[in-house]
């Protein structure tokens, strides 16, 4: 089926809800979701499939052709994704994270026509920006810069149309300058060389820039990365994705060994109930499983609703607000990578040796979490959330924190 066939309403974002058809998506991306994991690579279809739905304008105001939804119904749908293929919640994730940065860190007369561009053409947005990679840097010309280096991590950058790069400028004394530029810029390769053992489908390789060209419209200088409150949003949007995307993980590894513990695993032959559902051990666990779950599931309900009341401030957000965003972002960050890795490799105690089968596919949920949970250590968001609760002192905004 062409990807287009499953929203006939794609011309109108009245006609379909945006949760009805992240839904709709996630149903058919499971199918193939334990195969994908196997092969690795670009996930082309899924992400062509993305581009039919209209989704990749989710988080774009309406004025500007997007759908207008607010970070809490973005990361929803992120949710709704990592229930099933945590690789493409993770692009598509990150695709609304680009675009917030253009946002946070560009002039209007920037960000507007890109998010124009992005909506009406269906362009993904990939990432090339790592601040803690930096070996690309900045060569000065005469009304524009040369970007020349490498970079690791490019999450989504391969079958992407723009990308967010950074390189540093060690004539401006190592500043880091980041542009928005198209991903087949001349000069730029993007590696398909990302082998690792979760996050398969990710594209999280590395990419090279030889003498690239970067204009400086496409500089975001003003009001540049981490420059004020507003702009300082930026990481805890990116740090709110990924504990939306480990809780979508962990959910859909609830929801698949809940199955097939009702359907496929016998009760050990010491057990006093005839049917493993009935097994008061199982229940057991599934009850810590519950409430783990809906614990993580409030904290970031709160962390969501107060991003978006911090977005809705705009330039009048301050740093005592900001500060108690990135709070509770970090909260729950903790709370759902914690209980995320509790929960992924506890599973198999309620479904069983045959359920180790490769065929079945559990042990991704583990693999893929474990993974990009590695992304910044989570000790140091405990660090953090130690001193707010101890001497209230607020993080110090990073790209991290």
């Amino acid at each position: 089926m062409d990807a287009t066939d499953l929203f006939p309403g794609r011309g109108n974002p009245q006609a379909r809800d945006h949760l009805e058809i992240a839904r709709s998506l996630a149903a058919d991306f499971a199918r193939t979701a334990v195969e994908r994991d196997r092969r690795g690579g670009t996930p082309k279809a899924e992400r062509d499939a993305l581009r039919a739905s209209g989704l990749l304008g989710l988080s774009i105001p309406r004025e500007y052709g997007g759908l207008g939804a607010s970070w809490q119904e973005t990361f929803e749908v992120v949710g709704e994704f990592a229930k099933v293929d945590s690789s493409i919640a993770h692009v598509f994730g990150f695709h609304h994270l680009m675009l917030a940065t253009v946002r946070l860190f560009a002039r209007p007369e920037q960000w507007q026509p890109w998010f124009e561009q992005t909506a009406r053409n269906n362009w993904f947005w990939g990432n090339a920006l790592n601040p803690l990679d930096t070996r690309t840097l900045v060569r000065r010309h005469e009304g524009w810069r040369e970007f020349s280096g490498k970079k690791s991590f490019c999450s989504g950058a391969r079958d992407s149309q723009m990308l967010i790069a950074s390189a540093v400028d060690e004539e401006a004394g190592g500043k880091l300058l980041i542009a928005a530029i198209p991903s087949g810029r001349s000069g730029i390769t993007l590696h398909d060389d990302w082998d690792n053992m979760g996050q398969r489908q990710t594209d999280s390789g590395s990419a090279s820039f030889e003498r690239v060209r970067v204009e400086e419209s496409e500089l975001l200088l003003d009001p540049g990365p981490l420059s004020t409150p507003f702009a300082c949003l930026r990481p805890l949007i990116a740090q709110l994705n990924f504990a939306c995307i480990f809780h979508g993980i962990a959910q859909g590894a609830f929801e698949e060994a809940r199955q097939y513990t009702r359907r496929e695993s016998r009760s050990w032959f010491k057990s006093v109930a005839r049917q493993s559902d009935q097994d008061p051990y199982v229940l057991g666990h599934y009850g810590e499983f519950w409430v783990s779950l809906e614990s993580t599931r409030l904290l970031l309900d709160n962390a969501a609703r107060l991003l978006d009341q911090a977005w809705r401030q705009d330039a009048r957000l301050t740093e005592q607000e900001r500060g108690r965003v990135a709070v509770a972002i970090a909260t729950a960050k903790v709370q759902a990578t914690r209980s995320g890795l509790d929960l992924c490799s506890r599973l198999f105690e309620v479904t069983g040796a045959r359920a180790t089968q490769s065929s079945v596919g559990l042990d991704r949920h583990w693999r893929n979490l474990r993974t990009q949970s590695l992304h910044d250590p989570v000790d140091y968001k405990l660090h953090e959330l130690g001193d707010w609760a101890l001497n209230r002192t607020l993080p110090i905004p990073t790209f991290y924190s």
